[in-house]
């Protein structure tokens, strides 16, 4: 059986005895202008680079979970329409991740073609705060491995060298797994003096023609000697090697070192990304509890006031949120929890000039 990776990221089993003939197609040749891309295929390229190590699909949505380690793995991917209405969904989501002991988080873009602005605007209208914008950034990749980069170290794995610089202390085995998931995972590191932890790090994933650049850090003192652009000019080497033409990377709004840095290599913004919050509305302060009920909870009526298309035989009027989920065969796509996948995820943001606030 042969894995067939497609250019939208696309993963299809072909039986080898079916094949009537096969060729080596040799690597592309190295770009030297920006790559053109659209929202979803970098989302998707983004989305291998991160995985989560539970995840599930409702559809068009992917929802995401690595025990809390960044928001990225623990949030919602909806690259489409979930299948069911908007509120039945958002209901499913706050009980899948509330299942997990996690806040729910939905990860939208705006600024692209394809990109959710209305959802966007949808997630507000029911009070999801937006808690932080990112970018993220292409650029071609053989300007890249143009510089020379000496003295770094490339590895397979994060070793403990590597973790001890890496900003996320007490990384657990949940975290080493997104770490090193991926299609072709490459670890930079630039050695420290003596028993020092490294100087620098970084960590690259090769997928198809792209490298995805992340957790490119340099130790404080060693900052504005050109270490992050060694760094990335060893991963960017390898990635050419592997067939890869293309970069990409994210960087938070405001990191403006990292941001200039990535600027002078050849990078500029594709789309921004965001990440909404489910924050539960506060208990009204009613004073005192005397023990007595509200006499007109008793006596209204289940169906007192406006209904709306919620979920399930629970749903409630004032934001349709059912009591007990979609449940299965909920919609005609068979609802939600009918199979999980776990080749979902998004890439750890990389910084160059500082060390990157992490999403």
């Amino acid at each position: 059986m042969l894995l067939i990776t497609r250019r939208t990221g696309e993963r299809v089993r072909i039986a080898e005895s079916s094949l009537v003939a096969a060729k080596v197609v040799p690597s592309a040749p190295a770009r030297r202008r920006g790559p053109a891309a659209s929202y979803e295929e970098l989302a998707r390229v983004a989305a291998r680079a991160w995985p989560p190590v539970e995840s599930e699909r409702l559809d068009g949505w992917e929802l995401r979970a690595a025990g809390g380690f960044t928001r990225r793995a623990n949030s919602v991917l909806p690259l489409a329409g979930p299948g069911v209405p908007l509120d039945r969904a958002l209901a499913y989501v706050r009980d899948w991740y509330a299942a997990r002991d996690l806040p729910a988080f939905i990860q939208t873009a705006t600024g692209a073609e394809g990109t959710q602005e209305l959802l966007c605007a949808e997630l507000e209208a029911r009070g999801w705060t937006r808690e932080v914008t990112a970018e993220l950034w292409t650029g071609p990749l053989a300007p890249v491995a143009d510089r020379e980069a000496p003295g770094v170290t490339l590895s397979r794995t994060a070793d403990e060298a590597w973790l001890r610089r890496y900003q996320r202390k007490g990384v657990a085995d949940v975290a080493l797994k997104v770490l090193g998931g991926g299609p072709s995972v490459w670890f930079a590191t630039v050695p420290g003096d003596g028993d020092a932890a490294p100087a620098a790090i970084g960590r690259c994933v090769v997928d198809g023609r792209w490298a995805g650049f992340a957790a490119v850090e340099v130790a404080p003192d060693q900052r504005r000697r050109g270490l992050a652009t060694v760094v990335m000019a060893a991963l960017a080497g390898r990635a050419l090697e592997e067939g890869a033409s293309a970069a990409w990377l994210q960087v938070e709004a405001d990191n403006t070192g990292a941001r200039e840095l990535y600027a002078r290599m050849g990078f500029g913004p594709h789309h921004a990304y965001h990440h909404y919050r489910w924050t539960p509305s506060p208990v009204p302060d009613t004073g005192p509890d005397t023990g007595t009920a509200d006499p007109a909870a008793d006596t209204a009526p289940a169906t007192d006031g406006p209904t709306v298309d919620g979920p399930g035989t629970g749903g409630s009027a004032a934001d349709g949120q059912a009591t007990d989920g979609p449940g299965a065969g909920a919609s005609a796509t068979g609802g939600p929890g009918t199979g999980g996948s776990a080749d979902g995820g998004a890439g750890e943001a990389g910084a160059g000039a500082e060390p990157y606030r992490s999403t």
